[in-house]
C-alpha cells in the first residue's frame, strides 16, 4: 500500500508559502454545525488537480470530511491521474469528471479552487463557506514521453498532498487559511 508521506513537499520547488494569519470562520455545516466538513475542489477540467485533492482529502480526512471535485469545463479523468494515485494506494479507477453545475444549490464549508482559470470562472455557491485558492501547475498540459509526463503528475500530487495535510487539521479546528501555493512569480 502506498504512503502519502513518501511524497516530498520539497518537490513543490519552493512554491508553498504561508498565508496571512488563519482566521476562524463559522461554518455552515448541517443543522447545529455537526456532520462532516464539506469541501469542493474546483479546477477547469476536473481531470487532474481537483481529482487529486478530492482523493487525498478522502484518504487523510476520513469520515470527518465529505470531499468533492468539479470542473468549470470537465474533460474526463486523466489516466495519469489514476496512475499517480494508484502509486500511493488510492484506487481512483471509478472516478468521473464532474461539472460545477452538478453542485449548484448545494452548500459547502470550503470551496477551494486549484487553478487560476477556475478561480476566475468559479460560480458562487450558497451558504456560508470559506473560499480558498491553491494554484498548481496543470499536469495534463505536460508534454513529452509518458514517463516525463507521469513525473509531472507525481510532482503535482506531492504539492496537493502537502496542502491538504495541514488543511485537514486546520479545518477540523474551525480555522480557515493555512498554506497556499502560488506561482513562482507571484
Amino acid at each position: 500500500m502506498g504512503d502519502l508521506r513518501r511524497l516530498d513537499p520539497a518537490a513543490a520547488g519552493g512554491l508553498l508559502r504561508p498565508a496571512v494569519a488563519p482566521a476562524r470562520v463559522q461554518l455552515d455545516r448541517n443543522e447545529g454545525g455537526t456532520g462532516p466538513i464539506r469541501v469542493l475542489f474546483v479546477c477547469t477540467g476536473n481531470s487532474a488537480r481537483s481529482q487529486m485533492a478530492e482523493a487525498v482529502l478522502g484518504r487523510l480526512g476520513g469520515t470527518a470530511f465529505d470531499a468533492y471535485s468539479a470542473g468549470t469545463a470537465p474533460k474526463g479523468v486523466h489516466p495519469l491521474t489514476v496512475r499517480a494515485l494508484a502509486e500511493i494506494g488510492i484506487d481512483w479507477t471509478a472516478a468521473r469528471s464532474k461539472s460545477v453545475q452538478e453542485y449548484m444549490g448545494r452548500s459547502f464549508d470550503y470551496v477551494i479552487t486549484v487553478c487560476d482559470a477556475a478561480r476566475e470562472a468559479c460560480p458562487v455557491f450558497p451558504g456560508t463557506h470559506a473560499s480558498r485558492h491553491w494554484s498548481f501547475d496543470d499536469p495534463a498540459a505536460a508534454e513529452g514521453p509518458e514517463e516525463e509526463r507521469l513525473a509531472v503528475f507525481r510532482r503535482v500530487l506531492g504539492e496537493v498532498s502537502a496542502m491538504v495535510e495541514p488543511f485537514v487539521g486546520g479545518a477540523q479546528q474551525g480555522v480557515s487559511g493555512g498554506a497556499v501555493a502560488s506561482d513562482p512569480g507571484a
